[in-house]
């Protein structure tokens, strides 16, 4: 596979590109680094391309690939630019999309959970009414709704995979956007309480990272000849008290956890993926729980000193 993934130097983009690479496939990084950071990079020996997915002339040094990951995305949900979101959001993917039609090339992109809103129904079942609540989840049902027009008008495989709640290695650079886990390994580390709402009964569906690569390239390997959207979690949830305990585990801490008011009026109590469809259509199989995770995963902070 001579694959091309954007957003390459991100957090999921860069897992994915140095899977793909250990796997024997020629792999092309094409990101603006505006967000990636080319220490994410370190162990990739592949092809780099410094470009936007907005810029038709970037996309035009693209040459000899024949499957596309498309990652790259404005993914930080606190932009408060809502034009700048959704132009880099859709119109890229658009210009992605433009590519792999030319070319006849399968594309597998990266959607969100967020598509699902507000919803008080568990779990989570691809087929459901959307109701995105913020420009982030607005793009990723966008694109969505745009890959199914181009997959039925032009007869390419078109594969969106819904992300949850992603951690592991490679967040250091999300800074502030990084997952709970990450962010709530740090305030332990430096001695500091960790800080989460009243009273940390939420639960989200935390998925490791190697787990949703894994998904993604066998979304790549399916025989699916159309448009399909996949949840790609762990399958469970897991309270914010439950990430705690497990990161005081494996740091050896025994911190009071302090509680704080939740100031939003709209927040997700419980999310958690069914990912049936995906193990019938594609094979996807989480290996990981969080308390597997959490232990592999403060494993190698402990070693890179929390930068990883």
């Amino acid at each position: 596979m001579k694959a091309l993934v954007t957003g390459g130097a991100g957090f999921i983009g860069s897992n994915l590109a140095i899977e793909l690479q250990k796997r024997g496939h020629e792999v092309t990084v094409f990101d603006n680094f505006s967000v990636g950071n080319f220490n994410n990079l370190q162990d990739f020996n592949g092809n780099v391309i410094v470009g936007d997915v907005t810029n038709l002339s970037d996309i035009s040094k693209l040459k000899d690939i024949d499957m596309i990951f498309h990652l790259a995305a404005i993914t930080d949900t606190t932009v408060t630019d809502d034009q700048f979101m959704l132009k880099q959001n859709i119109e890229g993917f658009r210009n992605i999309l433009d590519f792999a039609v030319s070319r006849r090339i399968k594309v597998v992109f990266a959607s969100s959970a967020g598509v699902y809103g507000n919803s008080k129904k568990v779990p989570y079942k691809e087929g459901w009414n959307y109701v995105p609540l913020n420009a982030y989840a607005y793009s990723k049902l966008t694109m969505e709704k745009i890959a199914k027009f181009y997959s039925d008008k032009h007869s390419i495989p078109i594969i969106g995979v819904r992300y949850f709640n992603v951690y592991g290695p490679g967040e250091y650079y999300k800074g502030k956007a990084a997952s709970m886990i990450y962010q709530l390994y740090n305030q332990m580390k430096s001695g500091k309480r960790p800080r989460i709402f009243k009273f940390g009964e939420q639960e989200r569906d935390q998925v490791y990272v190697a787990d949703v690569v894994e998904g993604t390239i066998l979304a790549a390997e399916s025989k699916i000849k159309g448009f399909e959207a996949f949840n790609l979690g762990s399958g469970k949830s897991t309270s914010f008290n439950t990430i705690i305990e497990n990161l005081q585990k494996n740091i050896k801490t025994n911190f009071e956890i302090d509680y704080f008011d939740n100031p939003y009026a709209f927040y997700q109590n419980h999310t958690v993926a069914d990912v049936s469809k995906a193990e019938k259509m594609i094979s996807y199989k989480p290996k990981y729980d969080a308390k597997k995770g959490i232990a592999e995963y403060v494993g190698i902070l402990e070693k890179s000193g929390g930068q990883k």
